[in-house]
């Protein structure tokens, strides 16, 4: 099992995507993404498990969109302190 972390690009000093890797099994792969809403893409692995969360607007994005996300996705909530990396991008 491959824990949760949150990943986040840069490009010349601004924040240009990010992802949040959910919690999967070892050697789980994206094979069908879904639109959740302008700025986040789900995809989901061979079973149909979300396995990530694409931000595709992280300085744009809300904490709250990323939490009504994941609700919709079934997965455990996450906290604020894991987001936190968001609020300086």
């Amino acid at each position: 099992m491959k824990d949760r972390y949150l990943e986040i690009t840069f490009r010349k000093g601004q924040p240009l995507a990010a992802y949040l890797y959910l919690n999967r099994k070892k050697g789980a792969q994206s094979v069908k993404t879904i639109k959740i809403d302008n700025d986040l893409i789900a995809d989901y692995d061979q079973n149909g498990i979300p396995v990530g969360l694409e931000i595709v607007s992280p300085a744009t994005t809300s904490i709250q969109q990323i939490k009504d996300a994941l609700e919709k996705l079934h997965v455990e909530p996450i906290s604020e302190d894991e987001l936190a990396p968001l609020n300086t991008a």
